[in-house]
This record gives structure tokens, C-alpha cells and sequence, in this order.
């Protein structure tokens, strides 16, 4: 199976997490990866971005409305705006929080389930609230893959406990995800 798009979400201790995981995906992998980590929205635009640069050779950059989308580059919402994905790109929503949250997993998640459909595998790290369970569940459901960060391994386990009571999925400790991620994409690999 050939994969379209890898997307993150992940809200409290997700900085650590998002930086161990793309410490171990590796960079020849050219799926692009799509982030949504919870921030309010007075943080400094560009900062993720540049802690996140840190942890990989691939172009990391904040999401501006109508970007394409381009293998090989990890995206991130910006604060304040649900990151949909449509079919190759993007578009950003000032639609009301979900969950609390804007940018929302469920939001980013549930658009990319119905734009690629089998083609995404969705990733929940660590987190302190819901968001993103009924998203994951919908790449299931849709065909995609299911990861959830191991609870006992996340800062905070509510993310990743919803996660895995809304659906099936594998369930790995942070280190390791990386590494599976790259072995579902290698041609030939089937789920």
C-alpha cells in the first residue's frame, strides 16, 4: 500500500514527542508529515517550527492557506486555525474550537480520511484532552492506519486513552513509532 499522508496530533508534552518522533523517522522518507499540536493563540508564530527543525533535514514550516502539499516536508497548523487537507493541499479555518482546541486533531484528521481515504496513517502522541479520537477513528474506519502513542509512555495519557476507546489501533511506545511508520511506507509493505 502507498501512503499519502502521515498526520500528528498531539496536545500537552507534545514539543518532546513531536521532536522523538521525527528524530526517529527517517529523512529519505518523502510522505509528507502533517502536524497539529494544541497552542494558544498568542504563541509566537515560527517557534515550533524552528524547534522542530532541530529534529530533521526535511522542510518544516507553519501552513498558509491554499498551500499545496509536498512530499518530503512536515506542515504545521498555525496557532489559532483548524488545518484541513484537501486534495493536494491545504486550506486554514476560523470555524469554533473543537474540543477546546483550534487548531483541532479531529479537524485535520477527519479532512484527511475524506481526501485520501486508505492512504493515511494517523499518529496520537501525548495529550491532556479527547481531541483527535474521532478523527483517528475516522482514518480507520476510512481504511487508514491507527497509531497511538503507548499511554504509559506519554506525558500526559487522556490523548492517547480516547484515542484507543474510539478505535483500534497500534499501540507503540514513542520510539517506536517512527520506525513503524517507515516500515508501513517501504514499497511492497502491506497493513
Amino acid at each position: 500500500m502507498a501512503y499519502d499522508l502521515i498526520v500528528v496530533g498531539a496536545s500537552w508534552g507534545g514539543l518532546h514527542a513531536l521532536g522523538r518522533l521525527l528524530d526517529h523517522l527517517p529523512d529519505e522518507l518523502d510522505v509528507p508529515v502533517v502536524v497539529v499540536q494544541h497552542r494558544g493563540p498568542d504563541t509566537l508564530g515560527g517557534a515550533l517550527a524552528a524547534s522542530l527543525r532541530r529534529h530533521t533535514r526535511r522542510p518544516v514550516r507553519e501552513v498558509e492557506d491554499k498551500d499545496p502539499l509536498e512530499r518530503g516536508s512536515v506542515y504545521l497548523a498555525p496557532p489559532d486555525y483548524h488545518l484541513l487537507v484537501e486534495d493536494g493541499g491545504f486550506a486554514l479555518s476560523l470555524d469554533e474550537r473543537v474540543r477546546y482546541a483550534r487548531p483541532s486533531v479531529d479537524v485535520l484528521f477527519e479532512s484527511a480520511a475524506d481526501a485520501y481515504g486508505p492512504g493515511v496513517i494517523g499518529v496520537i502522541l501525548t495529550g491532556a484532552n479527547d481531541d483527535g479520537a474521532a478523527g483517528l477513528r475516522r482514518i480507520a474506519e476510512r481504511g487508514g492506519v491507527a497509531i497511538v502513542q503507548e499511554p504509559a509512555t506519554a506525558e500526559i495519557r487522556v490523548m492517547p486513552d480516547a484515542a484507543l476507546a474510539a478505535t483500534e489501533a497500534v499501540v507503540l511506545p514513542l520510539e517506536r513509532i517512527g520506525p513503524y511508520v517507515a516500515d508501513l511506507c517501504r514499497p511492497g509493505v502491506r497493513t
